[in-house]
């Protein structure tokens, strides 16, 4: 007997359910992604036991004539691949004609469709074998019901978790749609509940405030770009406000949700330093390219995608990133950290950065601090004068990067191009490690060393740029002992290291020892610089020296700056700030961490009862 046969037909499409339906999310994806491509304008979801028991779909899309709408339940039935040619052209989310006939194959299922031009058709399924044929209703749409998913398959069923599990994998969907196509009113109920809604107005800043929050969405800045191939728009949140996990990294191509380690790798770079170590932002990109430079055919959830100009999409996402921030401040808001009232509308009007009100009452403190400055109050000037004097011969805590000369005074700061960061004057120090500092806005508090660590930084960095391909003598060499598998990588990457400055000579079995090493490694820190190098070859394969001269400039400035629980005197503090705001990015440490916190005027009289 022969021992490969053909397999039944009622086992295959079970199989090949299997790829295409892993849970009720799955079906949710797969049917709005048909009401999507059929150009509905809304569409509703009604949910039962998180889609267990039932899940019922409803759209206004262009529907499908009787003929159509049997053969739609043949596998790899479709309607928007016929050649070749078409597979490397894709613009639709759904082209492999697999999802109907899956679904169907393990569920008993319900569909109603109308072109609007004449009575629909109504098609009753159970186990993917047709039971009913009959007419129905001429309103134009899809009306599809699934019931009992995986009743002919109970295995399945034992790997269905939670209710509340399989109804946060739908809102994942649900939220990703929404964010891809804007223009789309998506409404979902569960168990007769208001579960989701947007208005499918095409305001994506409004999805990003239904999904996440108005109070994040008045975090989002706008982001813009294009290249001769891609055209890059979408919004990416500022700095302080993250995450702990990638997953709120949304990125879309020509209207598809897709899953790109690459990409979100750009993101990440272009925040730079922005971000602390370990957290993400929350982003959504909308990329549109043509079809011919991406392969959507990849992934059997069509998640994952190919380009074929991976890297110029990667830099235009980073630069992109990076400029956006350049021209922000990025000072975090004390009220920010509070709860906002539950009644705040989620209109466009709430989404503004400010408020009339406010900005009126901000004018007006302008006016009146700009009229103390005018009428020269002595104390105030005395106290200026006397900074000025002290900062002739100010306490050295510097070593290096001294930006600010000591004949500058207040009021020629006061007249400078405007900076990132407004103009601060000190005003005392809290356990030696935060600086109290004002203006005309409010109040700030400054973590000193963070504020140092991004001037240090900032000034070790164009200090490493700069060096040449010299390299220092040890007097005494440096030994090391590897694993196997690391020396191994040292010997086949030999003619790199040696290209980088390291030439690693034997010295008995898996020990080497270094003789010298390139001049712009940080003192004291040679062992750690050459670890990290190794570290790269064996997780990377390679040696990237930009990479390493960027986290040698932040161990830098990280050892050399002042701690906590030091005390500065006043002239010590002026010059910090002001060396703070002549830096590129005046916002964060290295690490990531906020620099500044700012409290307005009106949130401190709030505090105190000042105001109601």
């Amino acid at each position: 007997m022969a021992k490969i046969q053909l397999m039944p037909d009622h086992l295959s499409n079970k199989i090949a359910a299997g790829e295409v339906v892993e849970r009720p999310a799955s079906v949710v994806k797969e049917l709005v992604e048909n009401s999507v491509d059929a150009g509905s304008t809304w569409v509703q979801i009604d949910l039962k036991e998180a889609g267990l028991e039932r899940i019922h779909i409803r759209d206004n899309g262009a529907g499908m004539e009787e003929d159509d709408c049997e053969r739609a339940f043949f596998r790899h039935a479709t309607s928007k691949i016929s050649s070749e040619h078409d597979l490397f052209h894709v613009r639709t989310l759904g082209f492999r004609g697999e999802a109907l006939a899956s679904i169907a194959a393990v569920s008993r299922l319900r569909i109603h469709s109308s072109t609007g031009e004449e009575a629909g058709t109504c098609l009753e399924l159970e186990g993917g074998k047709l039971i009913k044929k009959s007419k129905s209703d001429a309103r134009q749409g899809t009306d599809i019901t699934v019931n009992e998913l995986f009743f002919n398959t109970p295995a399945r069923l034992k790997y269905m978790k939670t209710i509340h599990t399989e109804l946060g994998h739908i809102t994942d969907v649900l939220n990703r749609m929404a964010l891809s196509h804007p223009e789309v009113k998506f409404t979902c109920t569960h168990n007769e509940k208001q579960l989701f809604q947007t208005n499918g107005r095409g305001d994506l800043l409004q999805v990003i405030a239904k999904i996440y929050g108005v109070n994040v969405a008045r975090k989002m800045v706008r982001i813009e770009t294009e290249t001769l191939d891609f055209s890059v728009k979408g919004y990416v949140a500022k700095p302080e406000i993250t995450r702990a996990s990638k997953n709120y990294m949304s990125t879309i191509i020509n209207g598809r949700y897709i899953r790109n380690i690459a990409l979100n790798k750009a993101i990440l770079q272009g925040y730079h330093t922005l971000l602390p170590i370990g957290k993400s932002p929350i982003t959504v990109l909308n990329i549109e390219m043509d079809p011919i430079l991406v392969d959507v055919n990849v992934h059997p959830a069509k998640l994952e995608v190919r380009f074929s100009k991976e890297k110029e999409l990667f830099e235009a996402i980073e630069e992109a990133v990076r400029t956006t921030f350049r021209g922000q401040t990025l000072i975090p808001h004390a009220a920010d950290t509070k709860a906002r009232p539950k009644k705040e509308s989620v209109k466009q009007e709430a989404l503004n950065l400010y408020d009339v009100h406010k900005e009126e009452a901000q004018q007006q403190r302008e006016t009146a601090f700009q009229q103390l400055v005018e009428q020269e109050d002595s104390r105030f000037v005395n106290e200026q004068q006397n900074v000025i004097k002290e900062m002739q011969e100010p306490e050295e805590i510097y070593e290096e990067g001294k930006n600010l000369p000591p004949e500058t005074t207040e009021n020629e700061i006061r007249q400078e191009k405007p900076k990132r960061v407004p103009a601060m004057y000190p005003v005392g120090q809290v356990h030696g490690t935060y600086i109290i500092a004002q203006n005309e806005n409010g109040m700030y508090i400054v973590d000193q060393h963070a504020a140092q660590e991004r001037i240090k930084y900032e000034f070790f960095r164009e200090k490493l740029a700069e060096v040449n391909h010299e390299v220092q003598e040890l007097l005494v060499p440096i030994t090391f002992e590897f694993s196997h598998q690391e020396a191994l990588q040292i010997e086949e990457y030999k003619e790199q290291l040696a290209e980088a400055g390291l030439f690693f000579e034997p010295f008995g079995e898996k020990t080497y020892i270094i003789r010298s090493h390139p001049q712009w490694f940080p003192k004291g820190f040679e062992e750690e610089v050459i670890k990290e190098m190794i570290d790269q070859l064996v997780n990377e394969d390679r040696v990237d020296i930009g990479k390493l001269r960027e986290e040698a400039a932040i161990l830098m400035s990280c050892k050399r700056s002042i701690k906590a629980n030091h005390y500065l005197n006043h002239s010590d503090m002026l010059r910090l700030l002001e060396d703070l705001r002549n830096s590129t990015d005046p916002f964060t440490c290295p690490h990531g961490r906020p620099i500044i916190v700012f409290f307005s005027e009106y949130e401190m009289e709030k505090m105190f009862k000042r105001v109601m």
